[in-house]
């Protein structure tokens, strides 16, 4: 498939494309709606010898202010369709659907696996890189497959889900073959008699006092509801949500680590905060680090700052540079391990510094 004039745009604004609404010019952009039009744009690539950009949602994306130099691919096949197995339900995804949307025709069929990822904003195709988790839930659980453009065989081929060699907001796709695959479509198993473990504190106080187990409908609702008061949920109307969402992932600290945290924090008088979800995995919570590090919610630095709402947030509270965000990335993790010796790593994909 080749290309027609109209198929590619050029120094295209990439800022209004990302949920932070920072970042410079692209100096070529195609949006793909299908397999084929993933193949020509990775040929036009590699024939003008271009860097190439993948893009879905945006939601996770911190671009620099010098833009992209090559070409922008943003995936956009959609299309949701659903398989019988012996084992549940396998639901096809196409890469440039809404993340929520398949979440909410999943809950609306009363299949569980995903409910606890309600309210995330992006597309499909982009969970599976990070292993997108939220309230005991992650992706991984549920991926059966994927089918991708592998850039180095130049072919379409399908990866299972123990090629990806999932962990902890990690897969092959941003760590040992970063770059290496463009994903088209991934496939999850659902099943109706699958439900959640409510084993989050934030879930837990919002279902105390029920007496009857929550349906995946009111776990949704829940959960919308929980990260809308984060200002998590993006909302162009709520100037809060205007971020990437969690800047840092929480840590994860061997034993002795976490014991030479909890001399520090009672030194200062003050309690690691310990919850089952989080201890299972030896996780800190990044947000009570960057709180006792000096930043509050509604800290400000120029036109950044923290959300008046979550720690973990850094918001673009208008006119914003990403250079502006790095800045006060860089403040917050200098000051955490200046505190506790520990190095917060950022969730987002940082383009282009």
């Amino acid at each position: 498939m080749e290309f027609s004039p109209f198929d590619i745009q050029q120094n295209v604004a990439l800022g209004p494309l990302t949920t932070l609404g920072v970042g410079g010019t692209g100096r070529y952009f195609v949006k793909a709606e299908s397999v084929e039009k993933v193949r020509a744009a990775v040929h036009f690539a590699e024939v003008h010898e271009l860097p190439l950009l993948v893009i879905g949602g945006a939601s996770n994306l911190v671009i620099s202010d010098l833009g992209w130099p090559g070409l922008v691919l943003e995936i956009a096949i959609d299309g949701i369709r659903q398989c019988s197995s012996a084992a549940g339900e396998i639901f096809e995804v196409g890469a440039g659907v809404d993340w929520d949307r398949f979440v909410a025709e999943s809950v609306s069929g009363d299949f569980g696996g995903i409910e606890c990822l309600s309210g995330i904003p992006g597309r499909v195709g982009a969970t599976p890189v990070q292993n997108v988790g939220a309230y005991g839930q992650e992706v991984s659980e549920t991926i059966v497959s994927l089918l991708v453009f592998d850039r180095t065989d130049n072919r379409v081929r399908t990866l299972s889900a123990a090629e990806c060699h999932f962990a902890y907001r990690k897969s092959i796709f941003n760590s040992d073959a970063c770059g290496r695959y463009i994903i088209l479509q991934v496939d999850y198993r659902l099943s109706r008699e699958r439900r959640s473990n409510l084993r989050y504190r934030d879930l837990e106080h919002y279902f105390a006092g029920q007496p009857t187990t929550p349906t995946l409908r009111e776990i949704r609702k829940a959960v919308c509801e929980i990260r809308a008061a984060k200002g998590m949920l993006i909302d162009p109307g709520d100037p809060e949500s205007r971020s990437v969402g969690s800047f840092f992932k929480n840590p994860v600290l061997s034993d002795v680590a976490f014991a030479r945290l909890q001399g520090k924090a009672q030194e200062r008088k003050l309690r690691v905060p310990s919850y089952p979800a989080l201890a299972r995995q030896k996780k800190i919570s990044a947000a009570w680090l960057v709180e006792n590090s000096g930043f509050s919610k509604g800290y400000r630095r120029g036109r950044v700052g923290l959300s008046q709402k979550h720690a973990l947030a850094i918001v673009n509270r208008g006119g914003a540079t990403a250079d502006e965000v790095i800045g006060l990335k860089d403040e917050i993790q200098h000051a955490v391990e200046q505190t506790w010796g520990i190095q917060l790593d950022p969730e987002p994909v940082l383009v282009g510094f």
